[in-house]
Parts: structure tokens; C-alpha cells; sequence
């Protein structure tokens, strides 16, 4: 559980460009030269703003509200394999996902003993999709709970915040990780709610939301979600 996600410094820092894997290649050729933003982020005013005079012309003092989450974290992979921090999987990893904020329950696979959980790369603000390739970057004091659930048939990682349950698909392309994420949640609601495959699919057919967390990474995220009025008594 991510107990609190707190800004400890002032400054932050974002990339000035969507990035090119986003945007139609013909665009592309007209991008400027990337550089550095630079951001505000006053904790005790909950404000994230723009400090960046060329941009300030055009966008004005752009203040955001803060909306610290977490943009790395998982525990590590199987079958012995050592995948980079830049990307994600099963086990978790850089999922970049915005609603990963303070509150929220996260339950990954454990593939290996002891499970080595790491966490890192805050973000003061992001847009779904990460999409210039940052969210408004800062460190964080970061405080959270960690609990053994024994028995789980989990295979992709899993979202509970108070409104929702959430199933997270990591896979290249897009449409593999909707793949992921729609499965799992399938799967959640057989093995705690009793449904079977066509008691879910009706369900999920007519209620399910979608996010798309990361489209910046080696491996894209999107997340299932259904709203917890929709769940049938356990």
C-alpha cells in the first residue's frame, strides 16, 4: 500500500517535446530541439507551476494541481531473467500509471524468494500515457505498507484504490497489454467474485473503463478497470 508519496525537494523537471514515437512520422520532422523544463512544486500549497520564461509567453504562469505518484516499482521477474528499470512486465516495473498516487493498494506476483520489491522514479504531475517521455520529475519521501497475500493465482499486477479494482497489462504492442489487463481482471472476478466467463463478460462488456498508463517505455501499459458499485456480493 502506498501510504504517502511527499515531494522533498522544490524543483522539478520535465522534457519539452511529445515524444516521437507518439506522434504521426510526418510531424515528426518538424519538432524543435529538445531541452530541460523546469517546474515549482510547493508542497504545502498542493501546486505544481511552470518556471520556464520562453514558455511562460505563451502558457501563462501554468499552475497544476500536485498529484505525487509513483512511476517504478514491482518486485523482480522469473525465470531468472533481468529486465531494465526503463521498462515493465509482469513483475511491475516503469508502468508510469498516474492513479499509482497515495492510497492505493498495488499486489504484484512474487516470482522469487523474499520477492525484492524496489520503488523509485516520483512524479509531482503526469499526464496519462507519459506521453513527452516524463511527468513533472522530483524525488519523494515515500512511505508504504507491505503485506503477504499466500495462495493468489495473480499473473499481472493489481490496482485497488476506493473506487475501483484495476488489473495492469505491460506488453508491446498496445493492443497486447489490452490483452493482459482485460484477462486478469477476468480472472479476478472468477477466482474472488465466483463469476464465470460469461457472467464476467457480460458484466465487463457494459461497465469496464480503460487507461492507458504508459505509451513512452519499451513495453506500454494499459489498465482494466471496474468500478466497485458493479461488483456482486462476495
Amino acid at each position: 500500500r502506498l501510504d504517502s508519496i511527499v515531494p522533498n525537494r522544490r524543483r522539478g523537471w520535465s522534457s519539452s517535446l511529445i515524444a516521437e514515437r507518439i506522434l504521426d512520422p510526418e510531424f515528426v520532422r518538424t519538432l524543435p530541439e529538445p531541452r530541460t523544463i523546469d517546474w515549482d512544486v510547493d508542497v504545502a500549497a498542493g501546486v505544481v507551476t511552470l518556471t520556464d520564461p520562453e514558455l511562460e509567453a505563451t502558457l501563462g504562469r501554468l499552475a497544476l494541481p500536485l498529484e505525487p505518484m509513483i512511476g517504478c516499482f514491482g518486485v523482480a521477474p522469473a525465470g531468472g531473467q533481468a529486465i531494465g528499470t526503463a521498462t515493465s512486465a509482469q513483475h511491475g516495473g516503469n508502468m508510469d500509471y498516474r492513479g499509482h498516487r497515495p492510497g492505493v493498494t498495488v499486489i504484484f506476483p512474487v516470482a522469487v524468494p523474499g520477492a525484492l520489491f524496489h520503488i523509485g522514479d516520483g512524479h509531482a504531475v503526469q499526464g496519462d500515457g507519459e506521453i513527452a517521455g516524463t511527468g513533472v520529475e522530483i524525488s519523494m519521501d515515500v512511505r508504504f505498507t507491505v503485506s503477504i497475500i499466500k495462495h493468489s493465482n495473480i499473473v499481472w499486477p493489481r490496482t485497488i484504490d476506493d473506487d475501483y479494482i484495476m488489473a495492469i497489462g505491460n506488453a508491446r504492442p498496445l493492443d497486447e497489454a489490452l490483452q493482459a489487463a482485460t484477462t486478469e481482471l477476468v480472472r479476478w472476478l472468477a477466482a474472488d467474485y465466483g463469476l464465470d466467463t460469461r457472467s464476467a463478460s457480460t458484466l465487463l462488456g457494459q461497465t469496464i473503463e480503460y487507461d492507458i498508463a504508459n505509451v513512452f517505455d519499451p513495453a506500454y501499459t494499459v489498465v482494466a478497470k471496474l468500478n466497485k458499485r458493479w461488483l456482486p456480493a462476495r
